[in-house]
């Protein structure tokens, strides 16, 4: 009686241990499909991050801004040289005359600098085109190509904008610093179109306002609380968003900070990122003109994602 009563529980142990076996291989199975999803989240996080990094610090990247200068009716000499009306900290003494009239901007180049227009050689007076133009800015290049200078347009007016890759901000760039990685705050989110051509107006770092398409907003769900954030579309593939939350300026960038969006689909459905959320290029040069936030994309949230403060922040 008694060996039939340990063969009873001898088969019940075993059932017992074939009943958990596969519970416990589906549990590692998933724990190690979960490493791999975290592994590949990275890994993507970790592409658009040396992306990132590159563009920032080419050769005429965000960080080798040197100079902004604004352009006001008339003639103006350019150069680095104290008798300049507009005097560029790196440079030719003389780089030529800049000349604004209503629906032009000219340029006539010193006849002692070594200039390229475009990347050609220039040695004539030429009309210069703004960044607004469809096929952007022309580019005046000196110092063997290490300047470059544009002309840029933010509402009515205009500025001339210098670049040079020796630019301490570009040759001493100390790297950005992240928050660690977050999954979750890759979040789902839901478009809600506006009318057609529907605008925001944007203010900038600079004091002017851009009226930007804005075609829709994104609406998101976070700590039980539903947040919107007003979408700007410039055109490109994505969309673009420009927000502050509650990490500005106790983090992050005091005056906010980008997310890229994908376009929505047939279902509104997009993907939010905030891993990927980076600083304006105001947070690594004094000459940049930065979008600000909208008060609707200022959020009572704080996202501990994406990029912290830069350790050298323009004022």
């Amino acid at each position: 009686m008694a060996s039939v009563a340990k063969g009873a529980l001898i088969f019940m142990m075993l059932g017992v241990v074939t009943a958990c076996g596969p519970g416990q291989e589906e549990q590692a199975a998933n724990a190690e499909k979960a490493k791999a999803a975290q592994v590949a989240f990275q890994h993507e996080l970790d592409v658009v991050r040396q992306a990132r990094l590159a563009e920032l610090t080419k050769p005429d990247g965000w960080t080798s801004l040197v100079g902004l200068h604004w352009i006001d009716p008339g003639s103006h000499y350019i150069g680095s040289s104290a008798g300049n009306g507009i005097k560029l900290s790196v440079g030719p003494e003389h780089l030529g005359m800049i000349d604004l009239a209503p629906g032009r901007v000219r340029f006539v180049p010193d006849k002692g600098a070594a200039l390229t227009l475009d990347g050609q050689p220039f040695t004539a007076e030429a009309i210069l085109r703004a960044d607004d133009a469809p096929t952007g800015p022309s580019v005046i290049g000196f110092d063997e190509g290490k300047g470059l200078a544009t002309v840029i347009k933010r509402a009515d007016r205009y500025l001339l904008r210098v670049k040079h890759a020796d630019a301490p901000t570009r040759t001493g760039f100390r790297g950005i610093e992240y928050w660690p990685t977050a999954a979750d705050w890759r979040v789902e989110g839901r478009f809600v179109p506006h009318e057609a051509g529907k605008t925001l107006e944007i203010a900038n770092i600079i004091g002017t306002t851009d009226a930007v398409p804005n075609p829709g907003a994104i609406e998101f769900e976070r700590e039980g609380k539903t947040f919107r954030i007003e979408a700007l579309d410039e055109g490109e593939e994505t969309l673009f968003l420009v927000f502050a939350d509650r990490t500005s300026g106790h983090g992050s960038y005091p005056a906010g900070r980008f997310l890229d969006v994908a376009k929505p689909g047939a279902t509104g459905a997009v993907i939010l990122d905030f891993n990927q959320s980076r600083n304006p290029p105001c947070a690594f040069t004094a000459f940049a003109t930065c979008p600000l936030p909208p008060p609707e994309n200022r959020l009572d949230v704080a996202i501990q994602a994406g990029e912290k403060t830069y350790a050298h922040s323009a004022p």
